[in-house]
């Protein structure tokens, strides 16, 4: 394991804030691919394939912007005031997005997951989210970042280690790019017929189709023509269940997110703010989440998980050349 932190601790350099960097390294089939995965909230902060970037990237003394890379776990998105019932009785969790009065991105955006196995080419990190206000559960969770020939699989598992039934739902919050091209020259496909429309605080009002409007990405709109920051359901999936997003560049070149049927849902967010070298500009983020935003109030899309059973999942990025 090569572990930046490790090195900053035994020269008095500062600490990462993101804790220990586990760098990954693969050479197969004519490939060579790369990656930094992240102590803090097991994030991917540098995924790369023959040199070419399959993911926006930050520096190592910086917090993710955006929360870039980072894992949402035991909710993604956001609970409207911190608040749901669990049996009748009301739940309070502690609002993190003050702005808006919200419960955002889970309960492990800032713990240091503990390294379970640790490869070359992969590295397994472990976190428990224990029982707490407004979260009275307790569930093992372990991430896998392993590299492949073109890009990076990335498995979820989860294990009810206290008691009774508990509900979860899982996602993750990567950036995408493709290689140096302009983000606003990429065009992003998405073969969704629903999005959930929200309220001025970001949370779910309903459902409508997409058809025929500006979130409807289904025919590779120009990113540096959208402004959006919208949920999707009703994804279609291929032959063999996976659903996908796709970033594709002028020359046909293909950084693509994929979900397997565990994550029938996907956020895409184009932020114009998104920090590199000190300049903002444009970014697309492509979000699997196995739940919609608000999941724990209405239950869509929560998985409850008996208490000694254990769940997993999949979703990778991969990169295609033209």
């Amino acid at each position: 394991m090569s572990d930046a932190s490790t090195e900053s601790r035994t020269t008095g350099r500062p600490h990462p804030p993101t804790g220990a960097q586990y760098r990954l390294a693969l050479d197969e089939a004519g490939h060579e691919v790369s990656a930094i995965v992240t102590e803090v909230a097991a994030g991917i902060r540098a995924l790369s394939v023959d040199g070419h970037a399959l993911t926006e990237t930050f520096a190592e003394h910086e917090t993710p912007p955006s929360a870039c890379g980072i894992v949402l776990f035991p909710w993604p998105n956001r609970v409207d005031g911190g608040r749901w019932l669990l049996d009748g009785v009301e739940q309070r969790l502690d609002i993190t997005e003050v702005a808006k009065g919200n419960a955002s991105h889970g309960l492990l955006r800032y713990t240091a997951y503990r390294p379970v196995a640790v490869e070359r080419h992969a590295v397994t990190l472990g976190a428990t989210v224990h029982p707490q206000h407004g979260y009275p559960f307790q569930l093992d969770t372990t991430v896998r970042h392993e590299l492949v020939s073109d890009g990076m699989v990335v498995t979820h598992t989860v294990t009810n280690v206290g008691r009774g039934r508990a509900p979860f739902a899982v996602g993750a919050h990567p950036f995408l790019r493709v290689g140096d091209h302009d983000v606003a020259t990429l065009r992003v496909t998405l073969d969704a017929a629903t999005r959930y429309e929200v309220d001025e605080r970001s949370i779910p009002t309903g459902t409508t189709p997409v058809a025929g409007t500006s979130y409807d990405l289904s025919g590779g709109p120009l990113v540096g023509d959208l402004d959006i920051d919208a949920g999707y359901r009703d994804v279609a999936p291929d032959a063999e269940g996976i659903r996908r997003t796709r970033l594709t560049a002028p020359d046909g070149c293909t950084t693509e997110l994929w979900q397997d049927a565990a994550f029938p849902y996907v956020q895409v967010f184009t932020p114009r703010s998104f920090p590199r070298g000190g300049v903002t500009g444009l970014a697309v983020a492509a979000e699997p989440m196995t739940a919609p935003a608000n999941a724990l109030a209405t239950g869509e899309g929560l998985v409850w998980l008996d208490e000694g059973d254990t769940w997993s999942a999949r979703w990778g990025i991969r990169r295609t050349r033209g």
